[in-house]
C-alpha cells in the first residue's frame, strides 16, 4: 500500500485509505481500545491505592499524587501531544505513546517504592498525552460519511463516558483477587493488542512542508495547565481560601490568557482560535468540560458512600457502577439518528437535565438507604443522561476541522475534559468538606453514627452541587449550540486559520 502524503503534501488522506481498504471499523476498535485504556488508567488505580500504601509505605499527604500526578501531567501536555500528531504523523505519535505506556506501567507495577510509582505515572501521564489525541484524531480521519461518523464518535464516546466506571470495576476485581500492581500491568496486554492492531491498519507518513512547532504556545500552554490543575489539586487538601491555592490557580489562568493572546498572533499556531470559536465546537467543548466535572461526583463520592456507608468490598464497588457502564453505552447510540436529526443542541440540553435529575435524587442519599432502591434508578438515568450528552458532543467538537488539525482539535476535546475533571473534584471536595464541618460542628461527641451521618451530608451536598452545574450547562449549551442537523462535507472543512 501506498504511503499516506502528509501536512502539505497531495494526496489521499488517512480516511480515504481507510474506506477503500474496508479497515476502518478495525481502526475504530484500535482507537476505542486505546481511549478505554487511558480513560480507565485515571480511575484503575482508586481503588487499590489503600493497598498500594500499606504495601510500600508512603503517607496519606502522598497518596493522592499517586492520582493528580497522572492528572496533572495527561491533562498539561494534551495539546503539545495532539499538535506533535499533526506534525509528525499520527501513526508514530501512536505507537511511541504506546510503548512509552506500555514501559511505565511496566515500572510502576514493579516498584518497591512510593518515587518510583510516582515517577511511573507521570510517566503514564505523559505518554496518554500523546495517545488519547492521536486515538480521536484516527476516528475524524478515517470516517468521512456522515452516517458512519456519526456512529463510530457514538461507539467512541461511549467507551469515553464509561471508561471511569470500568475502570472502577476493573481496580476493584484486581485488588481483591491478585494484587495492586495488576492495575498497572493489566496495561501490557491491551498495548500489545493496540500496537499489533496500529502496526497492522496505519500508514508509514511522508512527511511533506510541516509548519513549525509554536514553542512559545507550547511553553505557555503547558505551564499554564500545570499551574491551573496543580492549583485546583491543592485546593482539595488547602482548601480554596490556602494563598498557595489562589496563587497557582491565579498563575495558571494568567499564563493560559498569554497563551491566548499568542495563539492569535503567531503564524502556525498550536492551538488554531477558529477550532474553539466556533459555535458548536465550542459549545461542544463546555459540555464536555461540564460532563467530566459531573461525573467526578459519582467517582469520588459514590464510591465513599458504597464503601463506607453500604460497607462494599472493593470489587463488589465497582461492579455497582456496571449499570451506569451500561445506560451510557446503551444511550450513546440515540445520538447518531439524534444529530442526525436535529444537531447537538437538543440531545445536549436533554442530557444534561436527565443527568440532573439523578444527582438530585442521590441528595436523598441517608444511612437506611439500599443500592436497589436508592443508588441503582440514578446510575441508569445519569449514565443516559451522560450518553446523550457524550456522543453528540465529541462529533460536533471535531466537526470539519481541516485534516491538518485534526490532532490538536481531538487534544482539545480530552483537555477540557481532563480541565473539567479537575475542577469538578476540587469543587465538589470543597463542597463535601463544608458540609461535614458545618453538620458536626453543631453536635458533640464521638457518636459512630453522628460520624457516619456527617459523612453522609458531605455526599449529597457534593451531589446537589452537581446536579445544579448540569443545570447550568443545560442553559448554557441550549443558548450557545445551533439547531439543526451537522452536515460534514470533507472536501469543505471549516477553516481554523487564526
Amino acid at each position: 500500500m501506498s504511503s499516506i502524503p502528509h501536512n502539505g503534501a497531495p494526496g489521499p488522506s488517512p480516511g480515504d485509505l481507510a474506506a477503500v481498504s474496508g479497515r476502518r471499523w478495525w481502526i475504530l476498535a484500535v482507537a476505542c481500545l486505546t481511549q478505554l485504556m487511558v480513560v480507565l488508567d485515571g480511575s484503575i488505580v482508586n481503588i487499590a491505592l489503600p493497598t498500594a500504601q500499606q504495601d510500600l509505605g508512603f503517607s496519606d499527604g502522598n497518596r493522592q499524587w499517586v492520582i493528580t500526578g497522572y492528572a496533572l501531567v495527561f491533562g498539561a501536555l494534551l495539546l503539545v501531544g495532539g499538535r506533535l500528531g499533526d506534525l509528525l504523523g499520527w501513526r508514530a505519535t501512536f505507537l511511541t505513546g504506546l510503548a512509552g505506556f506500555a514501559v511505565a506501567s511496566a515500572i510502576g507495577g514493579a516498584a518497591n517504592s512510593f518515587g518510583i510509582l510516582l515517577a511511573a505515572r507521570i510517566g503514564q501521564g505523559g505518554f496518554g498525552a500523546l495517545l488519547a489525541p492521536a486515538a480521536l484524531a484516527l476516528v475524524t480521519s478515517a470516517f468521512t460519511d456522515t452516517r458512519e461518523r456519526h456512529r463510530a464518535f457514538a461507539l467512541f464516546s461511549a467507551v469515553t463516558g464509561a471508561g471511569g466506571a470500568i475502570g472502577l470495576v476493573l481496580g476493584g476485581a484486581l485488588a481483591e483477587f491478585l494484587s495492586w500492581r495488576w492495575c498497572l500491568y493489566v496495561n501490557l496486554p491491551l498495548v500489545l493488542i493496540a500496537a499489533v492492531g496500529g502496526l497492522w491498519l496505519l500508514e508509514r507518513q511522508q512527511a511533506g512542508e510541516q509548519p513549525p512547532l509554536d514553542l512559545r504556545g507550547a511553553l505557555l500552554s503547558v505551564t499554564g495547565l500545570v499551574a491551573l490543575v496543580y492549583g485546583l489539586s491543592n485546593a482539595e487538601t488547602a482548601g480554596w481560601s490556602d494563598g498557595s491555592t489562589l496563587t497557582w490557580i491565579f498563575v495558571g489562568l494568567g499564563l493560559l490568557a498569554a497563551f491566548v493572546w499568542v495563539q492569535a498572533r503567531v503564524e502556525a499556531p498550536l492551538l488554531p482560535l477558529g477550532i474553539v470559536l466556533d459555535r458548536n465546537r465550542g459549545g461542544s467543548l463546555i459540555a464536555l468540560s461540564v460532563a467530566a466535572a459531573g461525573l467526578s461526583s459519582l467517582f469520588l463520592f459514590l464510591v465513599y458512600y458504597l464503601s463506607t456507608i453500604l460497607g462494599y468490598r472493593p470489587l463488589t464497588t465497582g461492579v455497582a457502577f456496571l449499570p451506569l457502564v451500561g445506560a451510557i453505552v446503551v444511550a450513546a447510540q440515540a445520538g447518531p439518528f439524534l444529530i442526525g436529526q436535529v444537531g447537538p443542541r437538543v440531545p445536549v440540553t436533554a442530557g444534561f437535565l436527565i443527568a440532573s435529575v439523578s444527582l438530585f435524587s442521590f441528595t436523598r442519599l441517608g444511612l437506611a438507604s439500599t443500592y436497589t432502591g436508592d443508588v441503582l434508578p440514578g446510575l441508569l438515568l445519569v449514565g443516559a443522561g451522560i450518553g446523550l450528552v457524550m456522543a453528540p458532543a465529541i462529533t460536533a467538537a471535531t466537526d470539519r476541522v481541516e485534516h491538518a488539525h485534526a490532532g490538536v482539535a481531538s487534544a482539545t476535546v480530552t483537555t477540557v475534559q481532563q480541565v473539567g475533571y479537575s475542577i469538578g473534584t476540587a469543587v465538589f471536595s470543597a463542597v463535601a468538606a463544608g458540609a461535614a464541618d458545618e453538620y458536626l460542628s453543631t453536635r458533640t461527641g464521638h457518636d459512630p453514627r453522628v460520624v457516619a451521618q456527617s459523612l453522609v451530608e458531605s455526599y449529597t451536598a457534593a451531589f446537589g452541587c452537581a446536579g445544579w452545574m448540569f443545570v447550568l450547562g443545560a442553559l448554557v449549551c441550549f443558548l450557545v449550540l445551533r439547531s439543526g442537523p451537522l452536515t460534514r462535507d470533507p472536501d469543505s472543512p471549516i477553516t481554523v486559520a487564526h
